[in-house]
């Protein structure tokens, strides 16, 4: 872990920025959805934030006039949280966490450019390199979407 990561068991103190996130994630901009750590417990869950922007490039074109987070992404952001938790469940690995399936996807609140995206992410069983999962993303304690998920450390 580098100088921005705190004492994960303090939930108070952010945990993780950007330079961590990189340093646990393949992905780059504007693919990198994920822009905080929150809070975690390894093998457990944790806790993420995404910073919707009327300058991200989805936007754009989702939909002119009326920019909206496509869902898929929201979904995409969840399992980047999730890659993220495997990476601090396992930190002598360098693996990628890769989605598997994912079901019970439900969407219930629009997300837009102003909104923080906190990601809630919870381990439900893991066997061997796989792991089930059950993530929420809420907009200020409200809603936006959940879906349940399985990803393979590879």
């Amino acid at each position: 872990m580098n100088s921005e990561t705190a004492n994960s068991t303090n939930s108070s103190t952010p945990t993780a920025g950007l330079g961590s996130i990189q340093d646990w994630l393949p992905h780059r901009y504007p693919f990198l959805l994920v822009d905080r750590v929150l809070d975690y417990r390894p093998g457990e869950y944790i806790r993420a934030l995404k910073m919707v922007s009327g300058l991200d490039p989805y936007l754009q074109g989702h939909f002119p006039g009326n920019p909206v987070m496509p869902g898929v992404l929201i979904v995409e952001a969840m399992a980047q949280a999730s890659g993220i938790l495997g990476r601090l469940t396992f930190p002598e690995r360098k693996n990628s966490c890769l989605l598997t399936e994912i079901g019970e996807t439900r969407f219930r609140r629009q997300v837009t450019p102003g909104d923080a995206l906190e990601l809630h992410i919870v381990v439900e069983k893991q066997r061997k390199d796989f792991f089930w999962f059950n993530g929420t993303a809420k907009v200020s304690g409200e809603l936006a979407a959940s879906c349940v998920f399985t990803a393979k450390l590879s």
